[in-house]
């Protein structure tokens, strides 16, 4: 899963940029931190905290790689809770700050154009983190995410089973200002168009709200009949949860996937009430970021931390250095060989009490 994808199309790349402001180093206030900067403060702006996956393990992830690799230096994080003006003004105080590199993960990827080049002008590199911003990039370190939209559409074509070309399918896809959603979707597509009967109701959700999926799961259900739908795709586990709480009002138990690897999609799946999951192993892809990120504060090369180059979704920036990395799809078969033995989470969080039966039966101890 480390593996890196073997190919990435100059114009099929996505990512998630991630920003965050908040000093969590240890500098004294009395640290000069004028204008031109101090050399030592990296800039970390993060996107949302509905997915639990940023602030559990990308923000520390990243704040301690740092640390480990430059002692002295010191992280200004903050989150923009799904608001891109909020992030803007993030971005614009990191750079009157004297901040001179950014780890962004935004929320519109389509409103950083003028914030990159800006912060190009200053002197200011940015690195675009998990979602490929636009603008003059130094670097941007995510996955395939069109491959992860292909393993979805294969796992649930899989949990279908013998009834998946007599199929219909309903498609709950990411927000429209995440530039990763398309290239999850165009990768289920491309796997289900062809394995089942139809594409029966489909749907972006904003924000990748779970409240959201769940209104949509309803209106499909309305729209279609109880009868009249076979399995469904969710873009990620946090809104698979909404999707499934709309199918359990209604009496339907059909399979339903996701994304990220959370804890309670690893519980549901446990339970049996989610197919799967798409584990993307967070680690490496922060501490390779982190890595990145000091060694432009230092004004060292990143040539052996990226592998590849891409070109921005518009095409107006090209040749952007990257690191792409690969993800796998999971059932509750896999959980112990994964996300357990990699430490993602502990036995006793994902084995409650609730789920101690479930765990026993998955071999998790």
């Amino acid at each position: 899963m480390n593996a890196l994808t073997r190919r990435v199309g100059i114009g099929t790349v996505t990512v998630s940029m991630a920003l965050a402001l908040a000093a969590c180093g240890e500098a004294g206030d009395g640290d000069d931190k004028g204008s031109d900067g101090d050399g030592k403060t990296i800039g970390l702006l993060l996107p949302e905290n509905k997915t639990t996956r940023y602030e559990t393990f990308d923000r520390p992830i990243m704040e301690s790689k740092i640390k480990s690799l430059c002692g002295d230096c010191e992280v200004k994080y903050n989150n923009a809770a799904q608001d891109i003006e909020t992030q803007k003004k993030q971005f614009d105080a990191l750079i009157t700050q004297g901040v001179k590199v950014i780890i962004l993960d935004s929320v519109d990827y389509k409103s950083t154009k003028g914030w990159v080049e800006r912060a190009e002008k200053e002197g200011v590199q940015v690195v675009a983190y998990d979602r490929l911003a636009e603008g003059p990039l130094a670097a941007y370190v995510s996955y395939d995410n069109e491959k992860i939209g292909r393993l979805q559409g294969g796992a649930l074509v899989k949990a279908l089973g013998s009834k998946a070309k007599s199929a219909n399918v309903v498609m709950i896809n990411g927000s429209p200002t995440d530039p990763n959603a398309p290239f999850f979707k165009k990768g289920a597509h491309s796997v289900l168009d062809k394995n089942v009967k139809k594409i029966a109701y489909e749907q972006d959700i904003p924000d990748w709200s779970p409240d959201e999926a769940n209104k949509k799961m309803a209106t499909a259900i309305d729209k279609l009949g109880k009868d009249g739908i076979d399995g469904v795709y969710s873009a990620n586990d946090g809104m698979a949860g909404g999707i499934i709480t709309a199918l359990k009002q209604r009496g339907i138990d059909v399979p339903v996937g996701g994304q990220d690897a959370e804890l309670a999609g690893l519980q549901r799946l446990l339970s049996g009430d989610q197919s799967f999951t798409i584990y993307k192993q967070i680690k490496p892809e922060a501490e390779t970021t982190a890595e990145i990120a000091v060694r432009l504060l230092k004004g060292k090369k990143i040539d052996d931390l990226t592998d590849r180059k891409v070109d921005s979704l518009s095409g107006d920036y090209k040749g952007i250095p990257a690191k792409l990395y690969d993800a796998q799809a999971i059932t509750k078969d896999e959980v112990a060989d994964t996300i357990v033995k990699d430490k993602v989470y502990k036995v006793g969080e994902i084995c409650t009490k609730q789920f101690k039966k479930a765990c026993d039966e998955a071999g998790i101890k």
